[in-house]
C-alpha cells in the first residue's frame, strides 16, 4: 500500500537526479520558479494518462507507462521547434496499488527526463479510483519561431518522420490475447519524442506547419489543414509503414509520436534528420479544390476523400 509522505519523499529523492538550469527552485515550495532565456517565448502542454484507457497494467510495466506518459508532453514540445525544460506531475493512485508500481513508474519517466534534461519540478499526488497521471511539460523557443499548425499553404509538400503503425500494430496484437515482451526498440512501449527534429527544422525555418502524430495520420493532418485553412492530398505507397502494420493502421493508428510537418516545394528537406527517416507524403492544396479535408491517391491510380478514423476522446474507439 501506498503512503502519501513516503510517495512525496521518494518522488523528491529520485528528481533529484534530473537537473536544468531554468529551474531556479523545484519541488519543496509552494510554486516552482523557472527562467527563461531573454528573448524566449514559454512553451506549456498538459497531457492525461488514465488506466485503461492509455495503458493497461496487464499489458504495460509501470516503467513503459512512466516513459509514455512523458513522450506525450516532450513530443508537443517538439511539435513546435522547441527546447523542454521542466515537468510536473499529478499522480492519482489507487489505495492497493503496490509502492513497486509507482517506483517503476517514477524510474521510467525520470529515465527519459535525464536523457532530454527536463527537471521534475513539482506536482501533487491523490487517491483515485484508477491509475492517473496528468504530466505538464514546459518548453521554450526563440520568440515568435514556434512552429504553428496555421502556416501550411498551397504548394507546400507534407512529410513525416519514422515509419507509421506501429503502435497500433502492437495494440492490435495485445487486443488479439498475445504476449509481447516490452523492448527499448519498440514504438510502442518506448517511443522516440523528435526533439531533435523538431529543433532543427525550427533553426533552418523549413517547417511552415507542424504536429505531433499522436492521434493517427488522419486525425492530425486534418488539424493542420483547418487550422491552415487548407485540404491535402496524400500519395498511399508513399506513407512509411512499420513493420508490423499495413496502410490502415499507419493511416489511421495514432500513438506514434512521430513528427507531420509541411515545407515549401523550394525547400530542401534530407532524408534523414538526426537518425530519423524523413519522407514526403503529400501536397497541401487549396481547400476549394475538394470537398474534403483529406484525399488520398490511391494505388489504382483513383482519389478518394479519407474518412477520418483515427483517436477521438468521446467517440467510442479507434
Amino acid at each position: 500500500m501506498i503512503k502519501e509522505r513516503n510517495l512525496i519523499r521518494q518522488i523528491r529523492r529520485i528528481a533529484a537526479a534530473s537537473k536544468n538550469p531554468a529551474v531556479i527552485t523545484g519541488i519543496g515550495d509552494d510554486c516552482a520558479i523557472l527562467r527563461v532565456n531573454p528573448g524566449f517565448e514559454l512553451l506549456v502542454t498538459t497531457d492525461l494518462c488514465i488506466e485503461d484507457v492509455h495503458f493497461r497494467r496487464a499489458w504495460h510495466p509501470a516503467q513503459v507507462v512512466g516513459h509514455r506518459c512523458l513522450t506525450r508532453g516532450l513530443s508537443d514540445i517538439a511539435a513546435m521547434g522547441g527546447e523542454p525544460l521542466a515537468c510536473f506531475l499529478s499522480l492519482g493512485l489507487p489505495q492497493d496499488l503496490p509502492q513497486a508500481w509507482a517506483n517503476g513508474f517514477l524510474r521510467g519517466l525520470l529515465a527519459l527526463a535525464r536523457r532530454y534534461k527536463v527537471q521534475l519540478a513539482g506536482g501533487d499526488v491523490s487517491s483515485a479510483p484508477q491509475i492517473t497521471a496528468d504530466i505538464v511539460v514546459t518548453g521554450q523557443v526563440p520568440s515568435g519561431t514556434a512552429i504553428l499548425r496555421s502556416g501550411a499553404r498551397p504548394g507546400d509538400r507534407i512529410y513525416v518522420t519514422g515509419a507509421l503503425g506501429g503502435s497500433a500494430g502492437t495494440l492490435k496484437q495485445l487486443f488479439a490475447g498475445n504476449a509481447i515482451k516490452p523492448t527499448k526498440s519498440s514504438p510502442h512501449f518506448y517511443p522516440t519524442p523528435r526533439l531533435e527534429v523538431g529543433n532543427w527544422l525550427r533553426k533552418r525555418r523549413l517547417a511552415t506547419a507542424m504536429i505531433d502524430l499522436s492521434d493517427g495520420l488522419s486525425v492530425d493532418l486534418r488539424h493542420i489543414c483547418e487550422e491552415s485553412g487548407v485540404t491535402a492530398i496524400l500519395i498511399s505507397n508513399k506513407v512509411p509503414i512499420a513493420n508490423n502494420a499495413d496502410l490502415e493502421l499507419a493511416l489511421h493508428g495514432g500513438e506514434d509520436y512521430e513528427l507531420l510537418f509541411t515545407a515549401s516545394k523550394h525547400a530542401k528537406i534530407p532524408s534523414r534528420v538526426a537518425g530519423a527517416k524523413i519522407t514526403e507524403i503529400g501536397e497541401i492544396r487549396n481547400r476549394r479544390d475538394y470537398s474534403s479535408a483529406i484525399q488520398i491517391l490511391g494505388n489504382n491510380g483513383k482519389v478518394r476523400p479519407l474518412p477520418q478514423r483515427g483517436w477521438q476522446h468521446f467517440a467510442g474507439q479507434r
